[in-house]
């Protein structure tokens, strides 16, 4: 298994993104990789009907990184197995002019997994935290009493949100939502080469946006803007684990693991039936046969 405990953000940890290599893969090469990540798949996928049939809990898997890092392809390969009914993928854009009539957590709140579910937020409520403290213009779109510029929005006002985050995910947690969150670590050498690749193939050309090549040019922001959201926002109840993402077969067994590690630690089971509900089976057996 992936050494989880090296990708664990603690509670309190100051993150400095530059202590972590984004070209790390533990023992793995890419061959032991894929071999591992079939097997995972296989288990997952036992492990999520077990947790469809409890109806206990919900989980939700945050995916966060920078342009290329490759949020849908682990979605793609670690969830490929699971059945489509007990999991769903929600994708964040700009927020549009309904959902800015509301707080900025309220289009979350509405699309959070039902029990039972899995549910993947690709880009999630961090964008909150992430692309608005890199261009704080764009809190003004949110119409927040006090905030009349951007020279309103104040460190207070980030820790303020830090802590809003922070409610929000105790509040579900508390009332049966499992919460993983994961930052896919790239290097700005390596999403240079993803770029490329993207450019240069043709049937890669519509990954490729200007926009992304735009966001580029504040990769230190972006890098600070993360560290401080790892920083303030990784909670037991809703831990940060930062994957290293240069290599994609690492990044997609690392998350995997993660998942598989904490779905056992809640050793879920199907329901037992009550002797009615067993004696109702074997009528319905009778019935059955006596067609």
């Amino acid at each position: 298994m992936v050494d989880i405990d090296k990708l664990l953000v603690q509670p309190g940890q100051i993150v400095n993104l530059k202590d972590y290599d984004t070209a790390y893969t533990g023992k793995y090469d890419e061959e032991e990789a894929e071999d591992k990540l079939k097997k995972n798949r296989k288990k997952l996928a036992e492990m999520q009907e077990t947790f469809y049939a409890a109806d206990s809990h919900s989980m939700l898997i945050v995916l966060q990184a920078m342009d290329a890092a490759g949020k849908d392809g682990a979605i793609r390969h670690v969830m490929s197995g699971v059945n489509p009914q007990g999991c769903n993928v929600q994708s964040f854009k700009k927020p549009n002019s309904n959902e800015l009539e509301h707080d900025f957590l309220w289009r979350h709140y509405i699309r959070l997994p039902e029990r039972g579910q899995i549910g993947i937020f690709n880009r999630s409520h961090y964008e909150n935290v992430l692309i608005t403290k890199v261009h704080p213009e764009y809190i003004m779109g949110e119409r927040i009493p006090g905030i009349n510029s951007v020279d309103d929005i104040t460190p207070e006002f980030w820790q303020n949100r830090y802590e809003q985050i922070n409610n929000f995910e105790k509040t579900i947690y508390q009332n049966g939502m499992i919460i993983l969150k994961f930052f896919l670590h790239l290097s700005k050498e390596e999403q240079k080469n993803r770029f490329l690749e993207r450019i240069e193939e043709e049937d890669k050309n519509w990954k490729f946006s200007l926009d992304d090549l735009k966001e580029r040019k504040y990769w230190d922001q972006y890098q600070v803007a993360f560290e401080e959201a790892l920083t303030n926002t990784s909670q037991d109840y809703a831990p940060w684990y930062v994957i290293p993402a240069d290599n994609k077969f690492f990044s997609r067994i690392a998350i995997s693991d993660i998942i598989i590690h904490t779905l056992k630690s809640y050793d879920f089971s199907v329901p037992e039936l009550t002797p009615e509900d067993k004696k109702r089976i074997q009528e319905a057996k009778e019935s059955l046969l006596a067609e």
